[in-house]
Protein backbone atom coordinates (compact mmCIF):
# COMPACT_ATOMS: atom_id res chain seq x y z
CA UNK A 1 0.00 0.00 0.00
CA UNK A 2 0.99 3.70 -0.60
CA UNK A 3 3.16 5.18 1.77
CA UNK A 4 0.06 7.81 2.61
CA UNK A 5 -2.28 5.34 3.68
CA UNK A 6 -4.70 5.69 6.15
CA UNK A 7 -6.35 3.10 8.05
CA UNK A 8 -8.49 3.41 11.03
CA UNK A 9 -9.74 1.62 14.61
CA UNK A 10 -10.70 1.67 17.98
CA UNK A 11 -12.10 -0.47 20.82
CA UNK A 12 -15.64 -2.50 20.58
CA UNK A 13 -17.70 0.39 22.52
CA UNK A 14 -16.55 3.47 19.89
CA UNK A 15 -15.03 5.62 22.88
CA UNK A 16 -11.66 5.17 21.51
CA UNK A 17 -11.04 5.69 17.78
CA UNK A 18 -7.40 6.43 16.19
CA UNK A 19 -6.14 6.74 13.11
CA UNK A 20 -3.00 5.55 11.38
CA UNK A 21 -0.91 6.69 8.81
CA UNK A 22 1.41 4.21 6.07
CA UNK A 23 2.52 1.11 6.73
CA UNK A 24 3.79 -0.43 10.18
CA UNK A 25 7.63 -1.06 10.17
CA UNK A 26 6.61 -4.63 12.24
CA UNK A 27 3.86 -6.83 13.24
CA UNK A 28 3.82 -10.10 15.01
CA UNK A 29 1.62 -13.13 16.63
CA UNK A 30 2.52 -12.71 20.42
CA UNK A 31 2.26 -15.95 21.98
CA UNK A 32 3.85 -14.61 25.64
CA UNK A 33 1.88 -15.47 28.60
CA UNK A 34 1.07 -11.66 29.38
CA UNK A 35 -0.86 -11.05 26.08
CA UNK A 36 -2.53 -14.26 26.66
CA UNK A 37 -3.74 -12.50 29.65
CA UNK A 38 -4.16 -9.19 28.58
CA UNK A 39 -6.23 -9.96 25.61
CA UNK A 40 -8.25 -12.79 26.60
CA UNK A 41 -6.90 -14.72 23.58
CA UNK A 42 -4.47 -17.65 22.54
CA UNK A 43 -2.20 -14.83 21.16
CA UNK A 44 -1.82 -10.65 20.47
CA UNK A 45 -1.48 -9.84 17.38
CA UNK A 46 0.29 -6.59 17.12
CA UNK A 47 1.62 -3.90 15.00
CA UNK A 48 4.39 -1.20 15.26
CA UNK A 49 4.77 2.20 14.09
CA UNK A 50 6.56 5.30 15.01
CA UNK A 51 5.12 7.44 17.22
CA UNK A 52 4.31 10.00 14.99
CA UNK A 53 2.39 8.16 12.01
CA UNK A 54 -0.63 7.36 14.59
CA UNK A 55 -3.10 10.02 15.77
CA UNK A 56 -6.05 9.64 18.57
CA UNK A 57 -9.34 10.64 16.96
CA UNK A 58 -11.37 10.18 19.84
CA UNK A 59 -10.88 9.31 23.23
CA UNK A 60 -7.99 7.64 25.26
CA UNK A 61 -6.83 4.85 26.41
CA UNK A 62 -6.28 3.72 30.01
CA UNK A 63 -2.75 1.77 30.64
CA UNK A 64 -1.77 -1.02 33.30
CA UNK A 65 2.09 -1.61 34.47
CA UNK A 66 2.29 -5.15 33.43
CA UNK A 67 5.66 -5.00 34.34
CA UNK A 68 8.37 -2.61 35.48
CA UNK A 69 8.84 -1.39 31.33
CA UNK A 70 5.35 -2.50 29.81
CA UNK A 71 1.87 -0.41 29.44
CA UNK A 72 -1.01 -2.27 27.91
CA UNK A 73 -3.45 0.00 26.96
CA UNK A 74 -7.50 -0.70 27.04
CA UNK A 75 -10.48 1.02 26.48
CA UNK A 76 -11.61 1.58 30.40
CA UNK A 77 -14.91 1.47 28.95
CA UNK A 78 -15.62 -1.85 27.22
CA UNK A 79 -12.03 -3.24 28.03
CA UNK A 80 -10.42 -3.83 24.58
CA UNK A 81 -6.87 -4.32 24.47
CA UNK A 82 -5.65 -1.26 21.94
CA UNK A 83 -1.69 -1.14 22.45
CA UNK A 84 1.26 -2.20 23.91
CA UNK A 85 3.89 0.41 25.46
CA UNK A 86 7.73 -0.30 26.09
CA UNK A 87 8.84 2.36 28.19
CA UNK A 88 12.57 2.57 26.95
CA UNK A 89 11.22 2.91 23.00
CA UNK A 90 9.45 6.14 23.43
CA UNK A 91 9.38 6.74 19.83
CA UNK A 92 7.05 3.58 19.05
CA UNK A 93 3.70 2.78 18.73
CA UNK A 94 2.33 -0.97 19.25
CA UNK A 95 -1.65 -1.55 18.16
CA UNK A 96 -3.50 -4.16 18.39
CA UNK A 97 -4.07 -5.54 14.56
CA UNK A 98 -7.45 -6.61 15.60
CA UNK A 99 -8.78 -3.35 16.72
CA UNK A 100 -8.23 -2.22 12.78
CA UNK A 101 -11.51 -1.57 11.64
CA UNK A 102 -10.42 -3.95 8.84
CA UNK A 103 -7.64 -6.10 10.06
CA UNK A 104 -7.27 -8.14 7.01
CA UNK A 105 -5.10 -5.04 5.87
CA UNK A 106 -1.97 -5.87 8.24
CA UNK A 107 -0.51 -9.34 8.50
CA UNK A 108 2.07 -10.37 10.79
CA UNK A 109 5.37 -11.61 9.90
CA UNK A 110 6.47 -13.77 12.61
CA UNK A 111 5.70 -15.73 15.89
CA UNK A 112 7.35 -14.80 19.55
CA UNK A 113 7.54 -16.01 22.94
CA UNK A 114 6.31 -19.83 21.01
CA UNK A 115 7.67 -21.73 24.30
CA UNK A 116 4.11 -20.23 26.12
CA UNK A 117 2.26 -21.21 22.45
CA UNK A 118 -0.90 -22.95 24.08
CA UNK A 119 -0.37 -26.60 22.89
CA UNK A 120 -3.96 -26.88 21.38
CA UNK A 121 -3.36 -23.90 18.76
CA UNK A 122 -1.97 -25.11 15.87
CA UNK A 123 -1.37 -22.21 12.80
CA UNK A 124 0.14 -23.29 9.82
CA UNK A 125 2.23 -20.66 8.13
CA UNK A 126 5.53 -20.34 6.94
CA UNK A 127 6.44 -17.32 9.49
CA UNK A 128 9.39 -17.51 11.07
CA UNK A 129 9.16 -18.74 14.62
CA UNK A 130 11.54 -17.56 18.03
CA UNK A 131 11.07 -19.42 21.55
CA UNK A 132 11.37 -15.83 23.13
CA UNK A 133 11.79 -11.85 21.98
CA UNK A 134 13.09 -11.11 18.81
CA UNK A 135 16.50 -9.19 18.90
CA UNK A 136 16.40 -6.67 15.20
Amino acid sequence: MPKNTLREGGCLCGAIRYQIKGEPFDADYCHCRSCQKSTGSAFGAWMDFKRGQVRWLKGLVTEFASSELIRRGFCDKCGTSLTYRHTQYPDYSTLSIASLDDANQVQPMYHIYTESQLNWLVIKDDCQRYPQGRSC
